[in-house]
């Protein structure tokens, strides 16, 4: 498939929105990312892998910058989706509570590929760099601590206090996420976000 054309400029072959082959293109991509990761990925060896060409992907979405932005927005997407699910799910249930199931959630190995990426993005986000990363880390840290202040009750959750509950706790397990991504000791992070819990209950 790598000789695909790409002299014809529908909007079907440009792959807009609706596009069938961008979302399919996107979604193999995307798994490689998650295999593999975006730190110095290159169109070449990701192009043969799902099938296609670089020129087709830099036709599709005009840049690689344009490609790695799409990616990252597909991290985010299946990121927001989960913490919807945990939302739903976690409606009366306590900041504490709440956030153990938020943990549960992060120390699954199922995710350890999607937290993988998102960590890389985030970190590069970090630097500083303009571009796809831009305000990644941002963006995610306004996520996270939107779904902890939906499981607050309303009049702690608008109060300075509330919101300092929610950073420490947002603080505590992404610095534990961290801990398991490097070390994959799970159980032994797990008992220290339980005691924190413990002391946050008390």
């Amino acid at each position: 498939m790598t000789g695909e054309n790409v002299g014809v400029t529908s909007a079907g072959d440009r792959g807009e929105d609706g596009s069938p082959r961008k979302r399919e293109l996107l979604d193999a991509a995307y798994r490689y990312a998650l295999a593999n990761g975006l730190a110095d990925f290159s169109l070449r060896p990701l192009a043969k892998t799902i099938g296609t060409s670089p020129r087709v992907l830099l036709f599709l979405f005009d840049s690689k910058d344009g490609l790695t932005r799409a990616l990252l927005a597909r991290a985010r997407q299946e990121e927001l989706a989960a913490l919807a699910t945990l939302r739903d799910s976690q409606q009366d249930a306590g900041l504490a509570e709440s956030a153990r199931e938020v943990w549960r959630w992060l120390v699954a190995p199922s995710h350890r590929a999607l937290l993988s990426l998102w960590l890389e993005g985030y970190a590069r986000s970090l630097l500083g760099e303009s571009g796809p990363w831009e305000h990644f880390a941002a963006e995610t840290v306004d996520d996270w601590l939107s779904l902890l202040a939906a499981c607050q009750p309303p009049s702690r959750r608008r109060t300075k206090a509330g919101e300092t509950d929610r950073t420490l706790v947002l603080a505590v397990l992404r610095g534990a996420l961290l801990d398991v991504l490097a070390t994959g000791d799970a159980d032994r992070v797990t008992r220290a976000v339980e005691r924190f819990l413990g002391i946050l209950e008390d």
